[in-house]
């Protein structure tokens, strides 16, 4: 069989990744399309129809195993993120005015970024930082019981992350509210809308361009008048003279928000959701909350797998996983696939909190690029959970989560739900 026949046989047998159509499938399907996938020799090429979407996609590889995902993710000098990560690429235009985002940076110009962020995430920060996760989480549960919501993602999975990362960062209170609404919009620039086509790049430039405005004030502020927060720790010299320009700190804003907000509050409504559907799991938890949650938060990451894909360009000639990739191809890292892998992971589709040992690539698969925000993700699910099970609060499910359709990430648009009532 010849390369352009199996390509051919792939799209008939197992779907169309390529096609926007491909992620409207139900996850149970697309799952299975991918455990196909993983029983060739070799790495499939997609190729974008046209007419199917606005935007120019480009044939990319789907690497949909565990050890190929993340060989690629360790050897950057091969699998280069730049000039863009994600699909659609960023257009130049965009880069000029908001900055290159880390995500489509590589080599020294990426580590030097994520040094200065680094270096400021001091042990006296993270720990401040823990305590005031915690309180948030008390607090925003204390409402839930008392006001007893019907959507858990604006009562406390999106408000959590959004607080943590405000409070860090120093945004004003007054800021708050329209940020969080500007985050859904910029999030619209990946994914696929339910309608069938890819959504259009520019959509989220107006709340990308409103935040990095607000972030550019802060800034100019904080060097006049800094404060123990992060924006004056990224924004102050060091004694190497290391320090982020506003537009650096927007585009790291940015980031941050859209990133760790949307895939923090995904972790943990399918983790919500997950536990309901798996009552025995969510017993085992309650009965001795400290020595499973680890586990759990790993397991609910693995499972749900909140960023599905990022795209990497092939910079110089290398093999994997039964194929030669050649400079300017492109690739997809299917961490959704991935984290299923049977040569990986017992039973892959089973949900077990106990589950070990459980390398999943929920926060990449390793290298420069590996989630910064994957510590405060874990504290973040760890708080809300221990207040949500350990008050001897029911937790129900009124309805099926409203998932929306995206190549991008795994995203819980409403989740139905009652708190309640107490058991006794």
């Amino acid at each position: 069989m010849t390369v352009t026949d199996q390509v051919s046989d792939d799209r008939a047998a197992h779907r169309d990744l390529a096609d926007p159509a491909f992620w409207q499938l139900p996850r149970p399907e697309r799952l299975a399309a991918f455990a196909r996938l993983r029983e060739l020799e070799a790495p499939v090429l997609f190729t974008p129809r046209p007419g199917t979407a606005r935007t120019s996609g480009k044939p990319f590889y789907a690497l949909v195993r565990h050890a190929d995902v993340m060989t690629a993710s360790r050897t950057p000098k091969v699998f280069a993120s730049a000039p863009g990560a994600t699909t659609p690429e960023p257009a130049g235009w965009a880069k000029a005015l908001f900055g290159n985002s880390m995500v489509n940076m590589d080599g020294a110009e990426h580590a030097a970024l994520r040094r200065i962020i680094s270096r400021r995430f001091t042990p006296r920060l993270l720990a401040a930082t823990e305590e005031n996760i915690g309180r948030l989480a008390g607090r925003l549960v204390d409402e839930m019981i008392a006001e007893r919501p019907g959507d858990f993602m604006p009562s406390a999975a999106s408000r959590l992350p959004l607080e943590v990362i405000c409070d860090l960062m120093g945004i004003p209170a007054e800021h708050r509210p329209r940020i969080a609404a500007q985050i859904d919009h910029a999030s619209e620039q990946v994914g696929v809308e339910r309608r069938g086509r890819l959504r259009i790049p520019g959509r989220g430039t107006a709340s990308l361009a409103m935040m990095q405005l607000v972030m550019a004030r802060l800034a100019r502020e904080r060097r006049r008048r800094p404060q123990d927060d992060l924006v004056s720790a990224l924004v102050r010299a060091d004694v190497d003279g290391e320090g982020l320009s506003s537009r650096e700190l927007g585009a790291f804003f940015s980031l941050l928000l859209v990133a760790g907000v949307e895939t923090t509050r995904n972790a943990i409504a399918h983790g919500v959701s997950l536990l309901d559907r798996h009552p025995e799991q969510q017993e085992l938890l309650r009965s001795d909350f400290e020595r499973y949650i680890g586990g759990a938060v790993e397991e609910i990451v693995r499972h749900s797998t909140p960023i599905i894909q990022f795209r990497r360009t092939v910079v110089s000639e290398f093999e994997l996983g039964g194929r030669t990739f050649l400079p300017g191809e492109k690739v997809a890292l299917l961490y959704a696939s991935a984290n299923r892998d049977e040569a990986v992971f017992t039973r892959p589709d089973l949900f077990d909190i106990t589950r070990s040992p459980n390398p999943h690539l929920g926060y990449g698969g390793g290298g420069p690029h590996h989630c910064l925000g994957a510590h405060l993700a874990r504290l973040e699910m760890t708080a809300l959970f221990r207040e949500l099970l350990t008050r001897r609060t029911v937790i129900r499910r009124t309805g099926e989560p409203g998932l929306v359709d995206s190549n991008f990430d795994n995203r819980v648009g409403s989740l139905p739900l009652s708190m309640g009532p107490t058991v006794t």
